[in-house]
This record gives C-alpha cells, sequence and structure tokens, in this order.
C-alpha cells in the first residue's frame, strides 16, 4: 500500500515539474530579431575583409553572436554605434519580455529593428 502511495505521489509531482514554461509576450519576436542579425553579420563576415584568427576562436567552442558583432567591427563591416544600438534594445527587450511587458518589448524590438537596417 505504501508504495503505491510513494509511485503515485512520485508521478504527480514529475507532471507538476515537467509543466509547460511560460514565454514572455515577444520571446519569439526577440528570438527572430537575434537571427536576422545574426544573418546580417554572416553576410558582412563572407562579403567583407578577413581577420587574423583570434585566440578565442582557437578554444574550441562556438563564437556567441556578441563575438561575432566584435569580430566584424573590429574589421569594419559593421559600425561599432550599430551593434551597440542593437545590443541594448535586445538587452531592454529580454528585460521587458521578462517582465512580461509587451509595449516596452516591442518599443525595444522596434528599435533593434531600426539598427539592423542601418
Amino acid at each position: 500500500m505504501n508504495i503505491r502511495y510513494a509511485i503515485a505521489s512520485s508521478a504527480i509531482a514529475l507532471l507538476l515539474s515537467t509543466g509547460p514554461s511560460l514565454a514572455g509576450p515577444c520571446t519569439k519576436a526577440l528570438a527572430d530579431a537575434q537571427a536576422a542579425y545574426d544573418a546580417r553579420l554572416d553576410q558582412a563576415a563572407a562579403a567583407g575583409p578577413t581577420a587574423t584568427e583570434s585566440t578565442s576562436a582557437t578554444l574550441h567552442h562556438q563564437p556567441t553572436p556578441n563575438s561575432v558583432a566584435q569580430a566584424e567591427v573590429r574589421v569594419g563591416d559593421i559600425s561599432p554605434a550599430r551593434a551597440q544600438a542593437f545590443s541594448d534594445a535586445m538587452a531592454r527587450g529580454s528585460a521587458a519580455d521578462e517582465a512580461g511587458d509587451r509595449k516596452t518589448c516591442e518599443a525595444a524590438l522596434a528599435e533593434a529593428d531600426r539598427a539592423l537596417r542601418e
């Protein structure tokens, strides 16, 4: 009898702990904006000049979008102001998304979009 109770309690706990996680109001839009920026960086990297490989590039891990942006800024493919504007807007958007503030998140996404198009 105690084993059945323990199994039932464990099953209920497992079901409750694996419930769907709640996304913010513009989580998908933020991911789409980051993907568009990453694609823009990839395009700039493919078309622009190259630089010597950094020490970080030899550490056998994937570069972050921020490190790719920094590299593109160094070789002149994108402006530092543009990269910073996009990064700042995405940070504000993420914070607003976590807080559930759709209006602020959408405003930040509009700023990120402007930075992407400059």
